[in-house]
């Protein structure tokens, strides 16, 4: 029988639990399919709500097949008696419930960088005392950030369990999290709390895509159950039910971009996934795009940026500041470039994605040893005054500044029991996942010389505690992590920006600074993008503003649209 105070029955005769996100709906609790159905079918819009613990799934989706769909994720559950709990060690962060409404904005912002469903706010923050549910954080202990959140729910609570047990729902790491063991923990948390409420087990949902998870949660001691679930067909879990097509085999940065443009009704037709290509068209209007370089981008601005040491040129030209530069003519030029600033870059004059740059070089043995690196990718060397500050990210669509963000070389954070390598091995495996395989650290010649320069080799353990920058550059593709700073951004960088793309004449661009302070005025640009990963930017607008430039009479539409909706 039901806890009357403490379940919710639904108008259909069973129990459901708000989660934030939506509902959670204990099927076997309701009187019949044509009960669940009816409950589901109530769901509120921008909500995903689940039906679980389906006695007849089969039934259910035979009652409304074109609006129901069954749930493509793996069940799996751990017996209490089967736990082997691990001594608690100090990491860098610690797990606790949720403490204050600002976490909220925290854990959407985590939930939204993994494309799940926000919470309500009000929701979650009037349920933090009910015994029901819980939402457990993880924070870095030094500087409070959420690194992540899982949810936990008593079915005791709920109502009179048979099987005496809990379940735990929404766990999502911050891809950028310094720390191992984040969701390990979380997940932990959760099975010593019901464990030591007397539960005897703990469910969870898991995709069954999801391998990473899925090992983790084999490794906890999860096997898999014959449970499902059931959700409504709605343009949250379209992905679930209809599909990767048109997506298949394209990367994050190509992804975004066609989500919004089918959003918008343009139609999408595949060219080179792997490669990135696709086209768009709409009426009479069709663009061919390699992510977020379009027809639109001239050949001459994409030929401008592609080469370093002309864009830098024009922008020299056009009163911005830019860092002294010099091509690599031998050695005892550069030799002598280096003595005069002390401390420099070396880089490609032709490539992308951070290949075969070196930061921060201050000997003639890395000068050496940095020139090879850059002419392993383009016979062309350039030397570049090493300037300290930020390393800023800006986003010009249409000549105006759509996204700032702060780039950070990755960074990893001893726990005393693993080695430097280790703990970059467990660093790139989390970006990997983050990012659909677009961003790694490399455990290369450049990763070893800023270990060695920090004093340390890859086989030594980091000390606990212990922060270490494993590469100078803060490319994303080779583990940089990324944080938005766009309401912080200046004027005078903004405009800075806007003037660098007239300059160039480049519709769609990245710009690269380095500067002190995001809200102040100084500043250089070392580098243009123009093939700039929009998907790094969330949630600012970027595929937005992307498609309105591309199809400009389709903005006024959507803007209408979402007004009304509002």
């Amino acid at each position: 029988m039901e806890n009357p105070e403490l379940a919710h029955p639904s108008s259909s005769g069973g129990v459901s639990v708000d989660c934030g996100w939506g509902r959670l709906l204990f099927a076997h609790t309701f009187p019949d399919p044509e009960a669940v159905v009816r409950c589901i079918l109530e769901e509120e819009p921008g909500r995903r709500d689940i039906a679980f613990y389906l006695t007849d799934p089969h039934i259910v989706l035979s009652l409304e097949p074109q609006r129901l769909f069954l749930d493509p994720s793996h069940t799996y559950r751990i017996r209490f008696e089967d736990y082997a709990p691990r001594p608690r060690t100090g990491t860098g962060f610690s797990v606790a419930p949720l403490q204050n409404h600002k976490e909220i904005a925290e854990i959407n912002r985590i939930y939204r960088l993994h494309d799940m469903v926000p919470v309500d706010p009000d929701t979650v923050w009037k349920g933090r005392a009910d015994p029901r549910h819980v939402y457990v954080l993880a924070r870095d202990d030094a500087s409070g950030a959420v690194l992540g959140v899982a949810l936990g729910v008593d079915h005791m609570a709920c109502f009179e369990d048979i099987e005496n047990g809990s379940s735990l729902w929404s766990l999502a790491v911050d891809p950028q999290a310094p720390f191992p063991g984040v969701g390990e923990s979380l997940i932990r948390y959760i099975i010593e709390e019901y464990r030591a409420r007397g539960r005897a087990q703990l469910d969870l949902s898991v995709m069954h895509t999801n391998e990473s998870a899925i090992r983790l949660y084999e490794k906890l001691g999860f096997r898999r159950v014959a449970v499902f679930a059931v959700k409504m067909r709605n343009s949250i879990n379209e992905s679930l039910f209809v599909g990767d097509f048109p997506h298949a085999g394209y990367n994050p940065y190509a992804r975004i971009l066609i989500d919004e443009a089918l959003r918008r009704g343009i139609a999408v037709a595949p060219v080179d996934p792997g490669r990135g290509y696709f086209r768009l068209q709409l009426g009479g209007r069709r663009i061919t795009c390699r992510e977020s370089l379009s027809e639109l981008t001239s050949a001459v601005a994409m030929s401008r940026c592609d080469d370093k040491a002309l864009t830098r040129e024009i922008l020299l030209e056009a009163g911005i500041s830019v860092p002294a530069q010099a091509p690599w003519v031998d050695d005892e030029q550069a030799r002598a470039f280096l003595k005069e600033h002390g401390r420099i870059v070396v880089k490609p004059t032709r490539g992308e994605q951070g290949a075969g740059i070196s930061v921060d070089v201050r000997t003639p043995e890395e000068l050496a040893s940095a020139v090879r690196a850059a002419a392993a990718v383009d016979e062309r060397v350039l030397l570049e005054q090493f300037v300290e500050g930020e390393d800023l990210r800006i986003i010009v669509i249409n000549g105006a500044v759509v996204a700032a963000a702060v780039r950070r070389p990755p960074t990893v954070v001893g726990t005393g029991r693993h080695t430097v390598r280790q703990l970059i091995e467990s660093a790139s495996r989390r970006r990997e996942a983050a990012t659909g395989g677009e961003s790694r650290i490399p455990l290369d010649a450049e990763t070893e010389r800023c270990v060695r320069n920090a004093g340390l080799s890859f086989d030594e353990t980091l000390p606990e505690g212990r922060r270490l920058e494993v590469r100078k550059t803060a490319n994303l593709h080779t583990g940089g992590t990324i944080h938005d700073v766009t309401a912080r951004l200046s004027p005078n960088l903004a405009a800075a920006a806007m003037s660098a793309a007239q300059a160039l004449e480049i519709p769609v661009v990245g710009f690269d600074f380095l500067v002190p302070d995001v809200e102040g005025e100084a500043y250089v640009i070392i580098e243009a993008n123009e093939r700039p990963g929009l998907a790094n930017h969330e949630p600012a607008p970027t595929a937005e503003r992307f498609i309105d430039f591309l199809f400009p009479h389709t903005a006024e539409c959507v803007r209408r649209h979402e007004s009304e909706s509002v």
